[in-house]
């Protein structure tokens, strides 16, 4: 029915992400991957599929994970690039998160081998180019056939281990030789555990599994690679900055904050009416029209984020109910289920640095820049060109042993 509607307003967008009758559309192109996932459902469907994964998020859950899974997880998958003292940050960042995220979606990797995640990681890939093919420059026919093949190798190979581990576990339960604190915290468990097989058939929770997977490694490496280019940059046009990004671990997250704004994971969102709707900013839609959201221009808006609005300013004051980084993880129903495990939460007053919870992206970056890590001055980055989206291409880094943070 035409082009899409355009909103571009940070209050319109807000008002339209919330609309019950607009439903998600800018991942049919993408639906060899992501067809019946919680981000594509609508209405009471979604309703359903979101409390039964939100179980997920069990009491002190994040503060668990900051403190007991990321570490270890970190660790096991920089330990090759700090013994070369190197790495490559869209690699390094996308084989992090996908560990991390392949730990919260249930993905086992019982070898633990620099391969096993090489191969994992190859799948993860593929599935978030398939995602994003509306973003994409190749040929759409080629990136399905690609994302085929990834998830028939990723069952057998990945999957099938998992949930057979899992429900071995379950059984245990049901006969009473342990309790629900024994099972994994993760969304493949809760499936398996509470979800209805009428509804996850195995297609369907592969696709499920398979989203989780490469909607946490794909925005997540991405928002890191543009957080340590921002926070980089801005320390080292003056120095004097790095202390206090050592000092002080809740200003270091207010950065990370504001880079989120500047590079929302998806710059825009589409949704398409399901009814006859009056939209602020777009008027009226008919139904089968699709609205644009434009998240990255929202995100830069003067009246809210004032003049230097396209700017990295971790000093920048914004009035609440508006969120530091905008709408860079969506707002209403379609909300980022990660938000806080990311973006950890966002300080309200003076707050315990010992017991704030930062989010991973935070955490990681400031592990990197511990050691030392820099940009690579005689290999500098470069954009990626199979994709539509500002995204980093390629990103070496050095770990400089004299700039390490004691």
């Amino acid at each position: 029915m035409g082009e899409p509607r355009v909103v571009a307003s940070p209050a319109d967008i807000a008002a339209g992400l919330r609309h019950p009758d607009l439903k998600q559309a800018l991942y049919d192109e993408g639906a060899v991957i992501m067809e019946g996932t919680v981000l594509t459902l609508h209405g009471e469907a979604h309703r359903r599929r979101r409390i039964l994964e939100f179980r997920v998020f069990r009491k002190d859950f994040f503060h668990w994970y900051e403190r007991t899974v990321f570490p270890a997880t970190l660790a096991g998958s920089m330990a090759g690039d700090i013994a070369a003292g190197r790495s490559e940050l869209v690699d390094l960042g996308y084989r992090v998160t996908m560990n991390l995220t392949a730990d919260f979606a249930g993905v086992d990797r019982p070898e633990g081998t620099a391969e096993e995640t090489q191969a994992l990681l190859r799948l993860v890939e593929t599935f978030s180019e398939g995602a994003t093919l509306i973003h994409s420059t190749r040929p759409k026919d080629t990136v399905r056939d690609e994302v085929r093949a990834a998830i028939a190798a990723f069952e057998p190979q990945f999957l099938a281990p998992s949930v057979a581990r899992r429900r071995a576990l379950l059984d245990r339960l049901a006969a009473g030789d342990i309790d629900e604190d024994a099972l994994p915290r993760d969304v493949l468990t809760v499936i398996l555990h509470k979800g209805d097989p009428d509804e996850f058939t195995p297609d369907m929770l592969t696709r499920e599994i398979a989203f989780y997977l490469q909607a946490g490694a794909h925005s997540t490496a991405n928002s890191t690679i543009h957080a340590f280019h921002d926070i980089y940059t801005w320390a080292e046009a003056d120095p004097a900055r790095w202390a206090r990004l050592r000092d002080d671990p809740v200003w270091f997250q207010r950065c990370v904050h504001e880079s989120l704004r500047l590079h929302p994971a998806s710059p825009v969102a589409w949704r398409t009416a399901m009814s006859t709707v009056d939209l602020p900013g777009a008027g009226t839609l008919e139904a089968g029209q699709t609205v644009e959201f434009r998240l990255a221009e929202a995100n830069r808006d003067t009246g809210v984020f004032g003049a230097d609005a396209d700017a990295f300013n971790p000093h920048r004051e914004v009035a609440p109910p508006t969120l530091p980084f905008g709408h860079t993880f969506g707002t209403g129903v379609h909300t980022c289920l990660g938000r806080d495990l990311d973006g950890g939460v966002v300080p309200r007053g003076a707050v315990d640095p010992e017991t704030h919870q930062y989010g991973t992206i935070a955490l990681f970056l400031r592990d990197l820049f511990a050691r030392g890590a820099r940009q690579d001055r005689d290999d500098p980055p470069t954009r990626a060109t199979h994709t539509a989206r500002p995204n980093w291409g390629r990103y070496p880094i050095v770990f400089d042993e004299a700039r390490a943070w004691a």
